[in-house]
């Protein structure tokens, strides 16, 4: 029997090789949902809403400069919005895990979850 924290890595993998057509690190994936704590498991803060600034500030504040350790500039804002494009305007489904997933990649920061 699979866990929670298995089925939602799981239901993120089938979202990002169905939906988005990308190939995706499993591991690095799992480890990204892993530091979201508890959060993952509440369906309102497991998802990030792309239109509002408040939210998308949360991610930039508390995940890219506090826990990414990346400088506060454009280049943050400009990633987030790439990222919210990627994953679908439209997308009511833009899980927390995935935009941190993809911006951990987008920035090279991969080793911060080893």
């Amino acid at each position: 029997m699979a866990s929670k924290l298995e089925q939602l890595v799981q239901t993120y993998v089938n979202e990002f090789e169905n939906n988005l057509k990308m190939k995706v690190d499993k591991d690095l994936l799992t480890k990204v949902a892993k530091g979201l704590g508890p959060s993952i498991y509440n369906n309102d803060a497991s998802k990030v809403s792309g239109s509002d600034s408040k939210e998308l500030d949360t991610v930039k504040n508390n995940f890219l400069i506090k826990k990414l350790g990346l400088k506060n500039d454009s280049k943050l804002d400009d990633a987030i919005n790439e990222v919210m494009v990627k994953m679908g305007t439209s997308n009511r489904n833009k899980y927390r895990a995935m935009v941190y997933y993809l911006l951990v990649v987008k920035f090279n920061k991969q080793s911060i979850y080893n």
